[in-house]
């Protein structure tokens, strides 16, 4: 029993590796390759020609990797704001998952905390396209 256990443990591992190898790539790609020179459409934007909550986020990533902090926040703020806290989460949820198996760290997250930043996250979404100032503030720089 304890010997499927650690096979287990280390095939949890091996996808966390595997995962992280693919998040490096992602972001290497990124590194290189300029969102403004390679643009990645939001279909959103697109269709109704208003901007989603993650509008800027591909570009605020770039300026992240390029270590142009405020450049990022002025592409999304929310989503310059909420990174830290997810990269914390997942890396938990991670930890989590190598050392037991389970999803322990969910149960301790508050309900009302998830429903708080869903109603920051659609908020952001209405107000940045508010066309009145400061609001405008909240539009992707370069658009």
């Amino acid at each position: 029993m304890r010997e499927a256990f650690q096979t287990k443990r280390s095939a949890r591992i091996i996808a966390i590796l595997t995962g992280a190898v693919i998040a490096a790539a992602a972001a290497g790609y990124l590194y290189f390759h300029n969102p403004h020179q390679y643009p990645l459409p939001c279909l959103f934007h697109i269709i109704t020609g208003l901007y989603c909550p993650g509008c800027g986020a591909g570009r605020a990533s770039y300026s992240i990797l390029h270590g142009r902090f405020y450049a990022a926040f002025r592409y999304n703020p929310m989503y310059v704001t909420l990174l830290p806290f997810l990269g914390v989460y997942i890396v938990a949820r991670l930890i989590d998952w190598v050392l037991t198996g389970g999803n322990h760290v969910d149960q301790k997250i508050n309900q009302k905390v998830l429903y708080v930043v869903l109603i920051i996250v659609v908020g952001f979404g209405i107000v940045r396209n508010i066309p009145i100032y400061p609001f405008t503030l909240l539009v992707p720089a370069g658009y």
